[in-house]
Parts: structure tokens; C-alpha cells; sequence
């Protein structure tokens, strides 16, 4: 008798033990070992009500992130008069020789460059500035990235666009908010930066161009020193330019497909 009350203890406590969640030993139907349960199941099967979600402040949060519902408005509806842009840095090129663009050859082999490991000391940033309306862009080589440069890329996009609002997309590197920079734009005050959030690049439609600009300038050409590189980045430009369009932000909706054919089977 004392035997069998100390197994219907036994059983109780174990019984009465937290379910950590996992299968072991002597535990038929929990699955494999090591591997967590399934969920609850479906809250129209439980039974009973489910518990209410817990509040943690009585502030509720908005339902969109500010910062860039403002960049996309931007794309989408534009400021009266204004030209918005995207400004952005690539870079640092170095001159050496760089691989083709991925493709295949008439044979239908994968081109394959040589493998040159050489590269000059002397470095050249590119500068890019990306009009949206109608998809032509700015463009300027640098040795460096800086306020000086920056500024004198700001000169040349004022330059280019004498009326209105300048709206420049770009992220918020230390040279494009520096005390130098901020003083410049003080003098110029046509021009306003709209920086774009941590983590969201492909908010800036220059991203995009620059692979464009890869294919175009730099895909399977050797290059011995700056003004090389230079020399491209204008000669790539202006083709590019010749066939620009405007970059629309979002996707397009399909074409709605007026005449549709209809197959009979007969068996």
C-alpha cells in the first residue's frame, strides 16, 4: 500500500510540471526529439474566448512611417513648380580593368574576362543626379568625397535647372549635412535636401541608374587613370540621355486585354 501512494504522488507531481514546450522522454505523440510543439489550435475550436491584447501605451502609433511616405509623395505628387531629384555617390572606382556585363556569346558560352588584380593609387567618385521628370541626368567625377565636391556638384545641378524648387533625395551622409555644407545652402536657398531613413537605399531611384550606368560605362573596359574613367562617365551620359524617359515610382498596372480567344475541345 505504502508503494503504491508513493507512485500516485509521484504521478501527480509530474503531471503538475510546466510544459516547456518540447518533446522527451516517455512523452508518446510529441513529435520528434528536440522540436517544439505545433500552436494552439484554431481560436473557433478553443472553446472559449481568447485573452484581450495587451496594452503598452494609450498613444497608438500611425499606420505608415512618416519619413518615407514624405520621399514617395514626393515622387508621386511633386511640390508646384518644383523639380524634384535623386542625388547619390558611386564609387570609388579605381582604374583597372573591369569584367564584362553578364551575358552569352553568339556559340552560346559565358563570356569570361582575365583575371588582372592590378589597380592604380589614384581613386574617382562619380556623382550622379537623377531628374525624374523626364529621366536626364547630372553627372560629375571627383578624386574625393567631401563638402568641397559636394557643393560644387550642387553648383552644377542649380546650373542645370535655373527656375523653380530644387527637392534632392539623397541619404544623409556627413558631407551633405555638414556645418559647410549647411552655410552653402543658406546662400542658395532654391535647393532642399529630403533625406531618406536608415536601411531604405532603394527609396532613392539613383540606385537604379547607376546599375544602368555599370553596363553602359564600365562593363568590359580598361581603364589607366582618371581622366579615363572620366572620359566614359561623360560619353555614357550623354547616350544615356539621348533615350531618357521619365522614372515613374510603383508598378504599372497591367493592360487590359480587349480581345481574349476562346478554345473549343471536342471529345
Amino acid at each position: 500500500m505504502g508503494a503504491g501512494r508513493g507512485a500516485v504522488g509521484l504521478r501527480r507531481v509530474r503531471a503538475t510540471r510546466v510544459d516547456s514546450g518540447f518533446s522527451g522522454r516517455g512523452r508518446a505523440g510529441r513529435g520528434d526529439r528536440g522540436r517544439p510543439l505545433t500552436g494552439p489550435p484554431h481560436p473557433a475550436r478553443r472553446g472559449r474566448a481568447l485573452a484581450p491584447n495587451p496594452v503598452l501605451d494609450a498613444v497608438e502609433g500611425p499606420g505608415l512611417r512618416p519619413k518615407r511616405t514624405r520621399i514617395i509623395g514626393l515622387y508621386t505628387h511633386p511640390p508646384d513648380g518644383a523639380t524634384v531629384l535623386c542625388a547619390d555617390e558611386l564609387g570609388p572606382v579605381i582604374p583597372r580593368t573591369f569584367p564584362p556585363a553578364p551575358a552569352w556569346s553568339p556559340d552560346g558560352r559565358r563570356i569570361k574576362a582575365e583575371l588582372d588584380y592590378s589597380r592604380g593609387p589614384e581613386k574617382t567618385w562619380v556623382y550622379g543626379a537623377l531628374r525624374v521628370r523626364d529621366g536626364q541626368q547630372i553627372t560629375m567625377t571627383a578624386s574625393s568625397r567631401n563638402s568641397v565636391f559636394y557643393q560644387q556638384f550642387l553648383q552644377q545641378v542649380e546650373d542645370a535647372n535655373p527656375t523653380g524648387e530644387l527637392w534632392i533625395v539623397t541619404d544623409n551622409l556627413s558631407s551633405h549635412n555638414s556645418l559647410s555644407t549647411r552655410t552653402w545652402l543658406e546662400e542658395h536657398p532654391r535647393i532642399h535636401h529630403a533625406f531618406i531613413p536608415v536601411g531604405a537605399c532603394w527609396l532613392n531611384l539613383q540606385e537604379g541608374w547607376w546599375r544602368i550606368f555599370r553596363k553602359t560605362a564600365l562593363a568590359g573596359r580598361s581603364f589607366a587613370n582618371p581622366d579615363d574613367i572620366a572620359q566614359a562617365t561623360t560619353l555614357a551620359t550623354d547616350q544615356l540621355n539621348s533615350r531618357a524617359r521619365p522614372w515613374v515610382w510603383g508598378r504599372t498596372a497591367p493592360p487590359t486585354r480587349s480581345l481574349r480567344r476562346r478554345y473549343v475541345y471536342l471529345l
